[in-house]
């Protein structure tokens, strides 16, 4: 059993992340779960639609091994070039 000294501690959105996931951009479906972060692998542009937004808004140019410090409710296929992205939840 691993040992976690911050078992008891709060969560929040600026608390380091406690799970992550791959995610594939879909221009349809939402994200199963709202991240508190985007971390861009590879970069290029990401485009994303906030969790209390409706619009896509496009992040040009996203250096490699970024972290975009936004909540997503989905992040779209057509207009992301970014790869290997994954949600810190």
């Amino acid at each position: 059993m691993i040992h976690d000294p911050f078992q008891n501690a709060s969560d929040s959105p600026t608390a380091p992340a406690e799970d992550c996931f791959a995610i594939t951009p879909d221009d349809v479906a939402e994200l199963a779960t709202a991240p508190k972060a985007i971390y861009v692998g590879t970069g290029g542009d990401v485009t994303l639609v906030p969790l209390h937004g409706s619009a896509p808004v496009t992040f040009r140019n996203v250096a490699d091994s970024s972290v975009l410090a936004i909540r997503a409710r989905a992040i779209h296929a057509t207009g992301t070039t970014a790869t290997d992205i994954v949600g810190l939840a």
